[in-house]
């Protein structure tokens, strides 16, 4: 392997973990919402 091909699956390894982190983040945030949405729409 050359050093080209090591820094080249680094930057797919840093994309991947980006894309994951971001997408989790977000799945996350949705949930929260999802959560205050139907707590306030709840009956008293």
């Amino acid at each position: 392997m050359g050093g080209r091909d090591i820094e080249s699956w680094k930057a797919r390894g840093v994309a991947l973990r980006v894309f994951v982190y971001v997408f989790v983040t977000h799945l996350f945030a949705g949930f929260v919402w999802i959560l205050f949405y139907v707590g306030g729409h709840a009956d008293k």
